[in-house]
């Protein structure tokens, strides 16, 4: 007696399923490539991931000027070091991770260069005039700016980026409680420093 034919149901439930394999495989298989030997694989990375990189160092930094030239320190970074990938995480965290780090090192930089240079005075003022910030994206943007770093990372990986606990622990290094604990206190940072906008979100 011969074998009988899968179903359509069976086929139809395995073209389903194969997309999704070959979707979290894609970045590795990539990175595979490279390693041996295809250099146009790394093109195809930077150019799935580069609008990423740049939205984390824009949202981090709120600096529009430095935001090219950090993501290309990124992607340089990324390649001396490509070959070396363990593949033991997501490659999207250790690249969140670079940018991370990337960002920090801009930040002490400007911070030493603050100290040589004349104080100047800051009369950015968030509530200074509503009308400019009618648009609700940029009162929050410029509300997460008033944030620690240590408190706005981990916030803007959970709620822009859209990460999970585990992959903004591993990125930002650090206990999945202690991000936890970050991301309430960022939340609860942003609470009070819209409170005095409250009516002005909810129109």
């Amino acid at each position: 007696m011969s074998a009988s034919k899968p179903t359509d149901s069976n086929n139809e439930k395995k073209e389903l399923q194969f997309p999704q394999i070959l979707k979290l495989d894609d970045d590795f298989s990539l990175i595979q490539r490279f390693i041996e030997g295809d250099e146009t694989c790394f093109k195809n990375l930077v150019h799935r991931h580069k609008e990423k990189v740049r939205n984390i160092i824009y949202l981090t930094l709120s600096n529009t000027d430095s935001v090219d030239d950090i993501a290309q320190e990124v992607f340089i970074t990324v390649y001396k070091n490509l070959k070396s990938f363990r593949f033991e995480s997501l490659f999207t965290t250790w690249l969140y991770r670079i940018t991370i780090n990337k960002c920090r090192d801009h930040i002490r930089k400007v911070k030493i260069r603050g100290i040589f240079t004349p104080m100047k005075e800051d009369h950015e003022n968030l509530y200074e005039s509503q009308t400019v910030y009618s648009d609700v994206p940029e009162i929050m943007h410029k509300a997460i700016k008033r944030l620690p770093e240590k408190l706005r990372t981990p916030l803007l990986l959970k709620d822009i980026e859209g990460l999970s606990y585990q992959e903004i622990a591993e990125t930002v290094q650090c206990e999945i409680g202690t991000v936890k604990s970050r991301i309430f206190r960022a939340r609860e940072g942003l609470k009070n420093i819209l409170k005095p906008l409250e009516q002005e979100l909810k129109g």
